[in-house]
């Protein structure tokens, strides 16, 4: 398969553009299945049920990156006619970034326990005021406005553990006064940690992503009263014990009432995000670890309500998992087929469709998705931001390397992509944990 020829430009203002001679080709099956010194803008992958080989067909193996201070000549690698330039540094591990309507950016710094702020004038290439707008939060993760609009009232925040709110007007810089728990207890203590919100267009409904306790359903076991009689009392693949309401999208009203399981066997939906056009939640999920180097895809798909998409007992359709073998018949032809298959371990977290109109008009519409970057894969993968192509709304399955150049070498890296946002001006903001930065990507 011939590939183009890639161009690597430095400015001197420091900025990395990629060129290329010809358009790139489409990636698929095995061909798809690549690594970070392969990555690069443009490279359009495709990723279908078919191509997924059989389990243990390679060893597992846990390889986790060392962290490096960013080198100073390391920019992010982006496509041709598109920027990446440093909006913000010196920041603590940021996570989630959403843009508030007015057009401050806000922050989530888990590990500290804080949501911080950033405002800058429309278009400019840094922050004027930094402030921190809450502190003292239990791991906040997932940042949400109430009611949508122009002019919301609350400001939502997903802790580990719980759900809260501040009383919120468009510039607040500082919080007015103490969260109000909304949901009390979510389920924590161990396992995966972030918790996601959204809300419904029509704002009667909160969903609010949770991730699995364990890997795989590890000493899931059976349900007290035999899984014919759980099957029937509970939502469609609703698991139990440890792993009760976990693994799944969950629904409330706004003021934290009537919990229900939205969707179910969804590993670790990390994050969360409303298709503008459609209404429709999406979201981003990291698949299990342990299966091999090129199992299981993580992926970004559609949510749809009542849906199960697999965990623990089967993945991507009816591929039963080894550990679960002729545990569950009954979900065998039940398992919803995510829309985009990702390459295993990239580790998917924040979500953003492109709504604005300072990128080329074939962009409107698509998403955005950050990978954190594999640590169970002999050959390291991640460790980008890519776009997922829709055609009239609906995902393709296709999806392309967008911003890449955040590995030094085999065992080291510099950047962690966490969150996108669209800036008021168009503008894509991403940031990495590993050095705490933040990266405004705009187009010329």
């Amino acid at each position: 398969m011939r590939f183009a020829r890639l161009i690597i430009v430095v400015t001197a203002a420091g900025v990395l553009t990629v060129a290329r001679s010809s358009a790139e080709p489409v990636l698929k099956g095995t061909e798809a299945f690549g690594d970070w010194e392969r990555d690069k803008p443009g490279t359009i992958r495709l990723i279908t049920p078919q191509d997924l080989p059989d389990p243990g067909v390679t060893a597992s193996r846990s390889n986790a990156p060392r962290i490096v201070p960013r080198p100073a000549s390391a920019v992010p690698q982006v496509p041709p006619g598109f920027k990446a330039e440093l909006f913000t540094d010196g920041l603590s591990g940021p996570r989630t970034l959403r843009t508030a309507p007015n057009g401050d950016i806000f922050v989530a710094e888990t590990g500290p326990g804080r949501i911080r702020i950033l405002r800058s004038a429309d278009g400019a290439k840094k922050p004027a005021t930094n402030e921190v707008y809450a502190s003292g939060l239990n791991r906040p993760f997932g940042i949400a406005f109430y009611p949508s609009g122009d002019n919301p009232q609350w400001l939502y925040v997903g802790n580990t553990d719980s759900v809260v709110r501040f009383a919120y007007h468009n510039g607040d810089l500082k919080a007015s006064g103490k969260p109000e728990v909304i949901v009390a207890s979510l389920p924590h203590g161990y396992g995966h940690s972030t918790r996601d919100i959204v809300f419904t267009p029509d704002n009667k409904r909160m969903l609010v992503s949770v991730g699995s306790a364990g890997n795989a359903g590890e000493g899931l076991g059976r349900p007290a009263e035999g899984i014919e009689a759980w099957s029937r009392g509970h939502a469609l693949g609703a698991a139990w014990g440890a792993e009760t309401n976990r693994a799944a999208v969950l629904a409330f009203d706004p003021d934290g009432r009537n919990q229900a399981l939205f969707a179910t066997g969804i590993r670790n939906c990390v994050g969360l995000a409303i298709q503008p056009e459609s209404g429709t939640p999406w979201c981003s999920t990291n698949e299990r670890d342990g299966r091999g180097d090129d199992l299981v895809p993580d992926y970004v798909t559609r949510v749809r309500e009542g849906a199960f998409y697999g965990w623990p007992w089967y993945y991507i359709g009816a591929n039963e998992d080894p550990a679960h073998l002729r545990e569950r018949p009954d979900l065998r032809n039940r398992v919803t087929i995510p829309d985009v298959l990702l390459q295993a371990h990239s580790a998917s977290l924040g979500l953003a469709f492109y709504t604005g109109s300072k990128f080329p008009p074939d962009y409107r519409g698509d998403v955005f998705a950050a990978e954190h970057g594999s640590w169970n894969r002999s050959r390291r993968t991640g460790y980008k931001v890519i776009r997922i192509r829709l055609k009239g709304g609906v995902p393709t399955g296709e999806y392309q390397d967008f911003v890449t150049g955040f590995v030094v070498s085999d065992n080291e890296v510099w950047g962690r992509p966490v969150g996108v946002t669209m800036a008021r001006d168009g503008a894509l903001l991403v940031s990495e944990d590993g050095n705490g930065t933040i990266w405004r990507i705009s187009h010329d």
